[in-house]
Order: structure tokens, then C-alpha cells, then sequence
């Protein structure tokens, strides 16, 4: 179960979101977890680099290839906020989403649309600065913080404070592939994003 230093952790996250300019709750939990999958290929990368040493080897499928060390969390989270903001929004984020990309595989077609929507480098600078504070080694504690971050999503959509990502309609409508004998009922339209896209 996730503890109350962490969940205030997360919270603190969420308020430098909403304080910053991004307030929708799937486009802030959909941020927080790029960066968190960059912090994992470097902590993974990091594990496959001490059993290369350990074994006296060289790192077997690195995640990272010779001159892309400035891509990994531990070297880009040190570095002065507007460098890190031009790294990660030039560099980070679209070797997250080529990661391991096959021209037509699931990753690199429903990555293809994902957008970096952080706006600027202070913010960036302080949101990488506390993800990086939140101890995350236990496995359980990254299922737990998932979790509670959908719990905010949930409590959002209650109170009817978010729309759905561009991309994500997207996908969801290619999923369902509508054809045109089919019914649609989108009774929360709100900017009928998802009728919009089934019709494009």
C-alpha cells in the first residue's frame, strides 16, 4: 500500500502540474509517466551495466548505445533547466517513443501521436526533481503510485474536469474500428472529440 509520505509526494506532482499550466488529469498522469519510463530505462540500463562489470563483459542489449549517456535520467536530471527542458523534449522523448520501434509494431503505432506537453523548463526542472525523490526500488510501490494516480483520474472524471487526449481517442477508435452501419452513443461528448475522430 502506497504510504502517506509517498502520496504526498504525488500530490505535491500533481499541484507543480496544475500550477504550471498542464490542469488536465490524463494529460498530467499521461507526463508523469513518460518521465517515468525514462527514469526506468536508465535504472535498468544501470542493472545491465553492473552485471557486465560483474561478469567482466560487454553490456548485453544495452538500452543505451555509445554517445547517448546525456539521454539517461541519472546524467539529464543534474543539468541546468533549460538544457535539461531542450534534451528531453528534443532528444529524451523521441527515443521513448522509437524505443525498440519496428516500423508497425503496437509500440512505435500507438507511441506515434504521444505528445511532450511540458511547457516549460521550470517546470520540467521541478517535476523531474521530485519524481526523483520518490524511492521507487520496492516493485509494489510503482504498482501502488500507478494506482493512486488513476484514483485521481477516477475522483476527476467525477467532477468532470477532463477530456480525452488527441492520440488517445485515436487509438481507442482504431481499437473499436466503427464501420459505417455501426451506432454511436457518446452521451459525455463534451467536444465530440471521439465522434470528430470517428468521422475523420
Amino acid at each position: 500500500m502506497i504510504t502517506g509520505e509517498i502520496k504526498n509526494k504525488v500530490d505535491q506532482i500533481w499541484n507543480t502540474f496544475w500550477s504550471g499550466g498542464v490542469s488536465n488529469p490524463l494529460s498530467v498522469i499521461e507526463q508523469i509517466t513518460y518521465l517515468l519510463f525514462a527514469k526506468r530505462l536508465d535504472e535498468m540500463h544501470t542493472a545491465k551495466e553492473a552485471q557486465a562489470n560483474l561478469l567482466g563483459e560487454a553490456i548485453e542489449n544495452p538500452i543505451f548505445e555509445e554517445g547517448q549517456d546525456h539521454l539517461r535520467w541519472s546524467r539529464f536530471k543534474d543539468f541546468e533547466p533549460e538544457r535539461k527542458f531542450n534534451i528531453f523534449k528534443d532528444e529524451v522523448f523521441p527515443f521513448i517513443k522509437s524505443l525498440n520501434g519496428r516500423a508497425g509494431s503496437s509500440y512505435t503505432k500507438f507511441m506515434k501521436d504521444a505528445v511532450f506537453i511540458i511547457p516549460n523548463p521550470a517546470l520540467l526542472d521541478k517535476v523531474v526533481n521530485m519524481i526523483d525523490d520518490i524511492p521507487m526500488q520496492d516493485r509494489d510501490t510503482k504498482g501502488d503510485l500507478y494506482e493512486y494516480m488513476l484514483s485521481k483520474i477516477a475522483t476527476a472524471g467525477a467532477n468532470g474536469q477532463f477530456r480525452t487526449p488527441r492520440h488517445i481517442i485515436k487509438m481507442m477508435v482504431e481499437l473499436t474500428a466503427p464501420t459505417p452501419k455501426d451506432i454511436i452513443c457518446d452521451p459525455a461528448c463534451g467536444t465530440c472529440g471521439f465522434l470528430a475522430s470517428r468521422y475523420d
